[in-house]
């Protein structure tokens, strides 16, 4: 992929990965975003552990959800790959 290539939707959200997304993850800066107010990155299993720790990292709520591309919206909390630092 070139610069100004195509990047497929349902990609992981880790810079310069293109692989398609298994995880969705959800978060929120409180500071910033009301209750209501959810982002939403998609993650690879690569990358999954590594972007919800950044998150995690400056205590933004967040919550990791298997993705499907179909039902992304009807899937439940699923328990997250263990981090490893």
């Amino acid at each position: 992929m070139g610069i100004g290539g195509e990047i497929p939707v349902d990609s992981c959200s880790r810079a310069g990965c293109t692989v398609s997304a298994q995880w969705r993850i959800e978060w929120r800066n409180p500071k910033i975003h009301t209750g209501e107010r959810i982002k939403t990155w998609l993650a690879c299993a690569e990358h999954v552990d590594y972007l919800s720790a950044f998150l995690h990292a400056r205590s933004f709520p967040v919550r990791v959800v298997a993705y499907d591309p179909q039902q992304s919206e009807k899937t439940e909390p699923v328990s997250m790959p263990e981090h490893h630092a």
